[in-house]
């Protein structure tokens, strides 16, 4: 009897050679790549913000729809058993692979590039500017980016754990709609393989872009220069880290460095208010959250239309945001799915909607609110050290103001370090999962696929780094946001006539 291959080479080689054959001119031309790739960005900026806009609240829309309708109370899984992790575990891990470490650089210095280029009609560094810089920050991390991440979730978790079909992908759940011999054919194989590349592509920039906020804080504390040596040194450590958490699995590994990190984060955070401008911060995170409410449909669907001249800030980037957090969506949903057995679609998508918001507005409102501070006591000419320096050189300039300012980095490169493994080795231990030949409603997939996924990963970010590419890399992902939209309302779709056909409202409830 021929064994049975460990991963499904029909949708995982073609995905490599297309990333191959995208890296090999990015690295050559990365000048011209990034000059080509920027305007084609820049010209989606000026036709389709609207467009970008109205899928982030449309989003959100259907996710409150398939909650509160008689959708929400459908189980993943047997209405009897109960859900694979308590609340805490099931939101740590949502946080951790939902916000990750990006959190960190965008909580501390998000701000600054408002406050540096604010909406038409603000000043540039004055007060009014500080508040849309924090407020657009939370924006940022606010409902409509964690409704882009969840809402394929919902077809995910049904063919898993309801319908038990053996591969965890997106073109299984497709088949509801196109029938057996599109999903079985050249049809569902080039689903899984632009899901493949938008990951592979998405994580291996996640990777690249990540070192630089521990090797600039390492610069900061022991005097010594960014280089690509200590760049690669970080990287080694970090992947040995994830690669050891997703070959661990997501009882061992994962749940246990998501609940642990939840805890340090919080400590870290008490730190900072009692060492530093503790009353200034819930002042100014008070005062944020207000501007935030007063202005969310403001940001949320403004384009600047009556405003002459180049799009600001916050227009341009919202759109990026929106792109960027699309070719995650299929990784958040499928990793969602998984880790949903047992709990409702309303638990999962309300969970994903809220506890990911909560925290990153507490963690844009404490470590935004330090940098704010520093700014306007004159400690530190923060907007002017972005405009100077590498951003993330920032960071620790401002940490190191606070009492015990070298144990702040220390800890802010733990919390960082373990926000950046959580969201790895999530990323392969899902990539290993859709991959993999194994019936997924049962088994967890391959230790040693986990571990090739990894690799694979880390050679892409490490060659990248090394040669160049990395930014049109990054460009490149948010433009394969494009197509993932419209597979998202696919999908939408397809749980929705799922579950009216199986009648799960009525057969699969608690």
């Amino acid at each position: 009897m021929r064994k049975k291959s460990l991963i499904d080479y029909k949708i995982f080689v073609p995905s490599l050679i297309i990333m191959i054959g995208i890296s090999i001119p990015f690295a050559l031309y990365e000048a011209e790549s990034l000059e080509l790739l920027n305007a084609i960005f820049d010209s989606i900026v000026n036709n389709f913000s609207w467009g970008y806009l109205w899928y982030g609240v449309i989003l959100v829309v259907a996710g409150l729809y398939l909650s509160f309708s008689k959708y929400g109370q459908v189980v993943l899984g047997d209405p009897k058993e109960k859900p694979r992790f308590t609340l805490f575990e099931y939101a740590s891990i949502l946080i951790a692979m939902g916000v990750g470490s990006t959190i960190m650089r965008t909580g501390m210095l998000q701000w600054t590039s408002v406050a540096n280029d604010p909406p038409a009609g603000v000043e540039a560094g004055s007060a009014e500017a500080l508040l849309w810089g924090n407020a657009y920050s939370m924006f940022l991390w606010g409902f409509q980016v964690f409704a882009i991440f969840v809402m394929i979730a919902p077809a995910m978790g049904y063919i898993l754990h309801v319908r038990k079909r053996p591969l965890m992908r997106i073109s299984e759940a497709c088949r509801v709609l196109f029938g057996d011999k599109f999903t079985d054919g050249i049809g569902g194989r080039l689903l899984d393989v632009l899901f493949l590349i938008s990951i592979l592509a998405g994580a291996s920039v996640t990777l690249g872009l990540g070192a630089p906020i521990i090797t600039q804080n390492l610069s900061h504390l022991f005097g010594i220069q960014v280089n690509f040596t200590l760049t690669i040194t970080v990287t080694i450590i970090w992947v040995l880290l994830f690669s050891l958490s997703a070959y661990l699995g997501i009882e061992r590994g994962i749940k246990r460095l998501s609940t642990w990190n939840m805890y340090i984060a919080g400590f870290f955070a008490v730190f900072i208010l009692i060492g530093g401008p503790g009353v200034f911060i819930l002042n100014y995170f008070s005062d944020s959250v207000s501007f935030l409410l007063s202005n969310y449909l403001n940001m949320s669907l403004n384009t600047d239309s009556v405003h002459q001249g180049e799009a600001s800030h916050i227009q341009s980037n919202t759109v990026f945001w929106y792109a960027y957090s699309a070719t995650w969506a299929m990784l958040h949903s499928v990793f969602a799915a998984k880790i949903s057995r047992g709990r409702t679609i309303k638990e999962m998508i309300l969970t994903y909607l809220l506890a990911p918001t909560l925290i990153s507005w507490i963690a844009t409102g404490v470590l935004g609110g330090l940098g704010v501070h520093r700014y306007l006591s004159g400690d530190l000419s923060v907007l002017n050290l972005v405009k100077e320096n590498d951003r993330m050189a920032a960071i620790p300039d401002i940490l190191s103001t606070l009492p015990f300012g070298e144990v702040a980095i220390i800890i802010f490169m733990v919390v960082a370090l373990i926000f950046l493994t959580t969201t790895l080795d999530s990323t392969t231990y899902t990539v290993a999962a859709y991959t993999s030949t194994r019936d997924m409603s049962k088994f967890e997939p391959p230790k040693l696929l986990r571990i090739i996924i990894a690799a694979i990963i880390t050679g892409f970010a490490l060659v990248l780094m090394r040669i160049g590419g990395l930014a049109p890399l990054e460009v490149i992902s948010g433009l394969m946001g494009l197509p993932v939209i419209i597979i998202q309302f696919i999908l939408i779709y397809a749980a929705k006539r799922m579950i009216d056909e199986d009648r799960a409202w009525s057969n699969n409830i608690r």
